[in-house]
């Protein structure tokens, strides 16, 4: 009985230290991490004196996606042997210069997706990638300032494909205005004194004309948190279906050493891409299409996958 109860009492006395122990270590974990937050505090405060200096400021971040698969003898699905991928890969990239008259801000846009389907036993069908979202643009806008939020600015931005059909249809917007930058990492163009520049093959579809040029931009970094979104339109003064409008946006997540998951979405409104569309379709489309008769259908894409950035 004796030695049960010095038992107990040995079991208790190692138990209460151990818990003891615990709630120590617990402490000095709670101390550190305050530590760290503090740090992380000051390392923050003396990066936004950096970025509050004038001068050139660069950067970029992007979303690989890919999605690749196999099949043999898998009877329960129509195509039982196939092989099937989905690739893609966006860029967002800038370098602005900012002076106490002057700023000018430069920046590019790219989104490429490849996908495809191989049937192993239709040796008629196509066997490597095909080219689907393709987005390419870049822009650049220069401002003379009249105070901390005006300016006067002249704007150049160019849009196209790279993998299919380079610069047909092309864009080319030039134009001069006024730039408004109401908060930080915030520009918007308003240029009323624009000419929208098409380059295309197909002329029934396409044609240039002079209009107003409207861009909203908004760009930021929260922590691990990156965001982009930009707004683009030119309103035709000649004609409504030679307008056209563009809305990008970005997000990208760091999970560990600029690398985490990103994603991406694409919305577009063209009425001269809907009608060559249109007019491109075999066999042709009766009544001919035009203009007057054919649906602006709202044009999207978007990307999910792995975030990079540097």
């Amino acid at each position: 009985m004796k030695k049960l109860v010095i038992s107990c009492i040995a079991m208790l006395a190692f138990s209460a230290g151990f818990a003891q122990t615990i709630e120590e270590l617990k402490a000095e974990q709670a101390a550190k991490k305050d530590s760290i937050k503090a740090i992380q505090g000051r390392v923050n405060a003396l990066q936004g004196k950096i970025d509050a200096f004038p001068g050139w400021k660069t950067g970029a971040f992007g979303t690989i996606g890919a999605n690749l698969s196999k099949f043999n003898n898998w009877y329960s699905q129509g195509v039982p042997n196939n092989s099937s991928g989905n690739i893609g890969v966006t860029v967002n990239g800038f370098a602005n210069l900012d002076r106490e008259k002057f700023f000018w801000r430069n920046s590019g846009v790219v989104n490429l997706q490849w996908v495809k389907i191989d049937d192993k036993d239709d040796p008629t069908d196509e066997e490597g990638f095909t080219g689907t979202t393709d987005v390419f643009t870049v822009t650049s806008l220069y401002g003379y300032k009249l105070n901390s939020k005006f300016a006067i600015s002249a704007l150049g931005e160019y849009r196209t494909s790279i993998i299919n059909n380079f610069n047909d249809p092309g864009y080319l917007d030039l134009g001069v205005g006024a730039t408004w930058t109401p908060i930080k990492d915030m520009v918007v163009v308003i240029h009323p004194l624009n000419y929208n520049f098409v380059f295309a093959d197909n002329d029934t579809a396409y044609e240039s004309s002079a209009g107003a040029k409207i861009v909203v931009d908004y760009t930021k970094q929260l922590g691990a948190v990156s965001f982009k979104t930009n707004f683009s339109t030119f309103q035709s003064y000649k004609d409504g279906d030679l307008s056209n409008w563009t809305w990008i946006n970005s997000f990208g997540y760091t999970l560990w050493k600029n690398i985490g998951v990103g994603f991406e979405f694409g919305l577009r409104g063209n009425k001269q891409e809907a009608l060559a569309n249109a007019l491109a379709v075999e066999p042709a489309i009766t009544p001919t299409p035009t203009f007057d008769n054919i649906d602006n259908d709202l044009q999207s894409y978007y990307l999910l996958g792995l975030n990079y950035s540097f």
